[in-house]
């Protein structure tokens, strides 16, 4: 009984909101297509154009059906001037018949070639869409003219980079020639200052200043931005810019610059020479200095000497040094015994992950005295021996 009464609950509740569900599917229905249009309608866009003798041209089409039954439409087109090439194209293959569904679209295009000989004036071209309850007719006025207007465009591929001061920044740039013929096309950038622009291939190293664009066709090329060392972390701006004839283009260009650290070695107030004992430790101040525009972190210091010296520092790691910012640390010599007098050179290196830096250090290594003495005695020693040998053989 209760099963019953749920199941024509249910069924009442059905019928009542029916008409709405059907109301509101056709408001939807009705929000798709435009008010008061019904019927197959063939159209374009661009239905008189300028063409040039010679060249291809493709004009786009479409069929389309505005609350209408589908129907297979069979395609023509007439009119063509002796010596034209008029084609059909949907899907990128030539057709002979189409059929929209209901509410939507099918995109189609007309390819034309023009011989080169072809008459100066203005022809019409006939495309037609023929049912058994619809014949359409799309007339295209076809203009042949010498000379189109040059006009270009610009592209630039991925138009905002980000890297340091020591990155070379390249942008891939379409240059799009819309004219009806040949151009050469200059190249230029501007940049901030002190910032080095260069054009080359897209897949070469060639720098080229300008480069040949058949009419309707595209090439592309490779602006190359290098920043000074000295550029400072921030955003910057290219301008790029193509010109033909009367014609030109530009593309705007962002670079964002990361701080980097740059390191410098030296002695204290400049010096980079020391005196050193044989056998001997000498403390060496060392400073280094970040010149950069970011902190350098993590500062190692290593150093290479003569076979058989030693050398250690204290610090052997800077944690951090900010920028315009210096910190001094002990570099620890220490020349072998044996090691005669003279001049010798001694490196130092800072490394803060990819900065490095390096500098030479004169050491001027002076025997002990110990030894000198030493050197003495064995003089005054061989001194009397000889003076000896001379005296007693001397005699004879």
């Amino acid at each position: 009984m209760r099963s019953g009464f749920i199941v024509a609950v249910a069924a009442a509740f059905a019928v009542l909101i029916a008409p709405l569900t059907t109301t509101f599917g056709l408001s939807a229905m009705a929000e798709d297509a435009p008010k008061d249009v019904r019927g197959i309608f063939l159209m374009s866009d661009y239905p008189a154009v300028t063409l040039r003798p010679g060249e291809t041209s493709t004009i786009s089409l479409r069929l389309q059906n505005y609350d209408m039954t589908p129907e297979r439409l069979g395609l023509s087109v007439t009119g063509v001037p002796a010596g034209w090439t008029a084609t059909l194209l949907g899907g990128g293959q030539p057709v002979a018949a189409a059929m929209p569904a209901a509410n939507s679209s099918v995109s189609l295009s007309l390819r034309l070639d023009v011989p080169k000989n072809a008459a100066m004036g203005t022809q019409t071209i006939t495309v037609a869409a023929q049912g058994n309850a619809t014949n359409l007719q799309l007339p295209i006025n076809v203009t042949l003219a010498k000379d189109l207007p040059a006009k270009l465009t610009l592209t630039p591929q991925l138009p905002d980079l980000r890297g340091t001061s020591k990155s070379s920044f390249e942008y891939q740039l379409g240059i799009k020639n819309d004219s009806g013929k040949k151009l050469t096309v200059s190249l230029s950038a501007q940049g901030p200052q002190n910032f080095d622009t260069s054009f080359t291939e897209q897949y070469g190293t060639q720098e080229l200043k300008a480069v040949p664009v058949d009419a309707g066709q595209s090439k592309d090329v490779k602006l190359k931005v290098t920043p000074p060392n000295t550029a400072a972390a921030g955003d910057y701006k290219i301008i790029a810019r193509v010109a033909a004839e009367d014609a030109s283009a530009t593309a705007d260009l962002a670079m964002t610059i990361t701080g980097q650290p740059k390191l410098e070695i030296s002695g204290r107030e400049g010096l980079v020479s020391t005196r050193a004992s044989a056998g001997k430790e000498s403390t060496v101040p060392v400073i280094v200095t970040n010149i950069g525009t970011a902190p350098a972190d993590d500062i190692q210091l290593t150093g290479s000497t003569p076979s058989g010296w030693k050398i250690t520092f204290d610090p052997k790691t800077v944690d951090r040094i900010a920028p315009n910012d210096n910190k001094e640390v002990q570099a620890l010599i220490t020349p072998t015994e044996k090691a005669i007098a003279g001049d010798y050179v001694t490196t130092v290196r800072a490394s803060a992950r990819g900065e490095s830096a390096s500098t030479n250090f004169r050491v001027t290594v002076t025997t002990s005295t110990m030894w000198g003495i030493a050197g003495v005695g064995i003089i005054g020693v061989a001194l009397l021996v000889m003076v000896g040998a001379v005296a007693r053989f001397g005699r004879r």
